[in-house]
C-alpha cells in the first residue's frame, strides 16, 4: 500500500480574514485535485474569529476590539468565538474523504483529535480527547477543534494555547453565562489552560508543530513531507478575500437578529453547544413562518445546511414547523458533530412560540 503523503506548510502570521480566505482556497484547490492532502500551521496577530453561524454583536465586544487593535473576522467553519494572538498556534488538515477511509464526521473528529492529543502529549502534558471536539489537560481546554466536509474534501482545524493573556481574551469576547454554568466556572479564563501554565515555560512554535506532526503521522498512518503553498492557492485566497471573506458585509452577515419588532427568539444549550433561533411570522388566524434565522456555536456539514433549513421553513404553517425541521434532517445529507436535529427543532419551535405562533400540536 502506497504511503498517504501529506504536504506540511507553515503560512506564518497573517491577518485573520486572509487566513480564512486561504482556508476556502485550499478546500477548493483540494477538491479540484490541484493540491495534495495537507497539514497547515497558522498564526495570528490579536484577532477575534466568530463561527460561521454566530451573531457578531452577541459574541464580540466590538468597541474594545476597535479601540485596541484587535481584528475581527468570521470563520468558514462553525463553532464558537475564539480570541487569537501570537501565543496560539492554529493547525488544519485538508484532505480527500477517501484518504483515511472514515465516512462520518464524528468518527473523523475523534481520530484527528486523538492524534493531536497524542502529539501534544509528546511535550510532557497529559493531553486527552474530550468528546465531541476538545483536547483537554486536567479538564481544561488546551485545544478546540472543528471541521466539515465540502465536496470530496474534509477540512478540519484546531488551536493550541501555547501562551495567552486571559484578561485580553475576556475583554474581547462575550461569553454566554450558560456556557460557563455548564462547567461551574466564573469566567472563560478558568476554562482554558496554556502550555506555559502547564510546563512553567512555553515550548517554541517549532516544538509544538513537530509534536503535532508526529502525532498525526503515528496515529493517522500518514507520511508528512515539508512543502510550500502554490501560486494558485495564494491567488485564489486573494480573490476570496476581496470578493467576500475579507469584507465587512461577510463578517457582519449575521449581526444582531433579535432586535426587530415582532421577532421571537429561543435558545437551547446542550453538551455540544448552543442553538439559537429567531422567527418572524405572517398572518393572524393561521400564522406562517415569514423567516427563521438559526445561529450558534455548533458544527454542521456541509456549512450551507443551516441556510437550506432556513429556506425550507419559509411559508410553512407555524404549527407544522417542528415537523418540517424533522423532515428536513431526515431527507437531507447532513453531518452534525455537536448538536442534534431535536435541538434545532426545540429552538425553532420556541422562537415561533415567542413570536406569537401556535404551539405544536
Amino acid at each position: 500500500m502506497a504511503p498517504r503523503v501529506f504536504r506540511v506548510v507553515d503560512t506564518g502570521v497573517r491577518e485573520g480574514r486572509r487566513h480564512m480566505a486561504l482556508d476556502q482556497a485550499m478546500i477548493d484547490a483540494r477538491n479540484a485535485g490541484a493540491i495534495p492532502d495537507t497539514i497547515r500551521f497558522l498564526r495570528f496577530p490579536p484577532t477575534v474569529l466568530i463561527g460561521r453561524h454566530q451573531a457578531l454583536a452577541r459574541e464580540v465586544k466590538l468597541d474594545y476590539c476597535h479601540a485596541n487593535g484587535v481584528g475581527v473576522g468570521r470563520r468558514i467553519t462553525g463553532g464558537g468565538a475564539i480570541y487569537f494572538d501570537e501565543g496560539q498556534l492554529g493547525w488544519e488538515l485538508v484532505f480527500a474523504r477517501a484518504t483515511l477511509a472514515i465516512g462520518s464526521l464524528p468518527d473523523l473528529a475523534r481520530e484527528i483529535c486523538e492524534a493531536a492529543a497524542a502529539g501534544l502529549s509528546r511535550l510532557g502534558v497529559d493531553a486527552r480527547y474530550r468528546p465531541r471536539n476538545d483536547i483537554e489537560v486536567g479538564g481544561r481546554k488546551l485545544s478546540g477543534t472543528g471541521g466539515f466536509f465540502e465536496g470530496d474534501t474534509l477540512f478540519y482545524q484546531g488551536t493550541v494555547l501555547i501562551d495567552l493573556d486571559p484578561a485580553r481574551m475576556v475583554a474581547a469576547l462575550k461569553v454566554a453565562e450558560a456556557k460557563l454554568a455548564k462547567r461551574a466556572l466564573d469566567s472563560a479564563a478558568q476554562r482554558v489552560v496554556t502550555l506555559q501554565e502547564l510546563k512553567g515555560a512555553a515550548p517554541s512554535i517549532a516544538e509544538v508543530q513537530k509534536a503535532l506532526v508526529e502525532g498525526f503521522a503515528e496515529r493517522l498512518g500518514i507520511e508528512p513531507v515539508a512543502g510550500t503553498l502554490t501560486a494558485h492557492e495564494e491567488a485564489l485566497a486573494a480573490r476570496y478575500y476581496d470578493e467576500e471573506i475579507g469584507t465587512e458585509a461577510f463578517v457582519a452577515s449575521i449581526d444582531d437578529p433579535g432586535t426587530g419588532e415582532g421577532t421571537g427568539s429561543a435558545s437551547v444549550t446542550g453538551a455540544g453547544g448552543t442553538v439559537t433561533a429567531y422567527a418572524r411570522l405572517d398572518g393572524m388566524r393561521e400564522a406562517r413562518v415569514r423567516d427563521v434565522l438559526v445561529t450558534g456555536d455548533f458544527f454542521v456539514t456541509p456549512p450551507r445546511t443551516v441556510f437550506d433549513l432556513e429556506s425550507a421553513l419559509r411559508g410553512v404553517l407555524a404549527r407544522e414547523a417542528g415537523d418540517a425541521v424533522e423532515r428536513f434532517f431526515t431527507e437531507a445529507t447532513v453531518g452534525l458533530l455537536s448538536v442534534s436535529p431535536g435541538e434545532f427543532r426545540q429552538a425553532i419551535e420556541g422562537a415561533i412560540g415567542a413570536a406569537g405562533g401556535s404551539a405544536p400540536g
